[in-house]
């Protein structure tokens, strides 16, 4: 019998073969990027390495193909339209007439005519689609190669300002020889994906393209940023704002807008401005959240000092009386 390059699929994308969904394309887009041949041009082994990893891939991200995979191994696409008896389908020039069932080729090809006994490997087996005439198998190593199953999906980032995400706007980016106009809708978040549908890479066996992911960053600002859903600002104020409370101005995505601190606000207290936050793509509006600092006057004048000193002598409040009776 001709020697059989076998391919596990598995072994391909470092995953156990009880692996689900979210962890076959973890293992795959990890994969992808540190074999992609735009990380490394010129590279042979990289570019093959990739295609593996890609026609790995293929399979196992579709449950159909991945269950036959399981079930028929490297023969998972031809043994699925051949019984007993019938005539054989190319199996790259391995003649399968010759067996009386798929059973009996399995067994051939797997050495399986010893005994329990013997040491020789054990193969979990499982009831065959109705109406193939055969069992199946679980534990086959992996099988042809297919050169279209290749994943032509890809992801890139798309840096914005935070006034494009909150405002939306329209982004012409250059894709190979192409120029495409990209939508950004209004309240676009950091880290959401925006798909380019047929704009992601070209089969090399085909005219097929996969589809272009853009996984949305935003350039840093110099007074709002994102706390996890929350547009978060940091607003300075003086002791004695921060003492006897008052009316400030604070910076929101609409412009400058007044804002009440309580007398007694504590350093690094949080405050809310309801319905200034980021807008969402239907147009509501969530809460701006401000965070107080107090920062302390660097030069005093005169009078300034006069009375910061007359304040210290005459202050009743200690703000570490809780900590007197603090020890090992």
């Amino acid at each position: 019998m001709a020697a059989t390059d076998f391919k596990d699929y598995y072994a391909t994308l470092g995953i156990g073969k009880t692996a689900n969904a979210d962890e076959i394309k973890r293992a795959y887009r990890k994969l992808a990027r540190q074999y992609h041949p735009d990380m490394n041009p010129g590279d042979k082994a990289a570019e093959a390495r990739f295609k593996e990893v890609n026609e790995a891939y293929e399979v196992l991200s579709d449950p159909d193909k991945r269950q036959k995979y399981d079930q028929f191994g490297q023969y998972w696409k031809q043994a699925e339209g051949w019984s007993p008896g019938g005539a054989a389908p190319d199996f790259g020039g391995f003649d399968f007439s010759q067996y009386g069932s798929f059973d009996d080729f399995i067994n051939e090809l797997l050495g399986r005519f010893s005994s329990p006994s013997s040491g020789s490997n054990r193969y979990n087996y499982r009831p065959a689609p109705s109406g193939t005439g055969y069992g199946g198998f679980n534990d086959f190593p992996s099988g042809f190669e297919n050169p279209a199953a290749v994943n032509l999906d890809f992801e890139s980032s798309l840096s914005l300002t935070l006034a494009e995400a909150f405002h939306g706007a329209e982004k012409r980016l250059s894709i190979g020889d192409e120029v495409v106009t990209v939508r950004i809708p209004k309240g676009t978040k950091p880290g959401s994906r925006l798909r380019l549908k047929g704009k992601g890479q070209f089969s090399p066996y085909g005219q097929q393209r996969g589809d272009l992911y853009l996984k949305i960053e935003l350039k840093p600002h110099p007074f709002f940023r994102f706390e996890g859903d929350n547009l978060v600002g940091e607003v300075p104020i003086a002791p004695d704002e921060a003492v006897l409370g008052g009316s400030i101005d604070v910076p929101t995505p609409d412009g400058m807008v007044k804002m009440n601190i309580p007398a007694g606000t504590r350093s690094g207290q949080t405050l809310r401005l309801r319905g200034k936050g980021w807008q969402t793509p239907k147009g509501d509006r969530g809460d701006q959240l401000v965070r107080v600092i107090i920062v302390p006057p660097k030069d005093l004048s005169s009078t300034e000092r006069e009375y910061y000193e007359k304040i210290r002598a005459t202050r009743s409040f200690d703000p570490r009386s809780h900590l007197r009776q603090t020890t090992l």
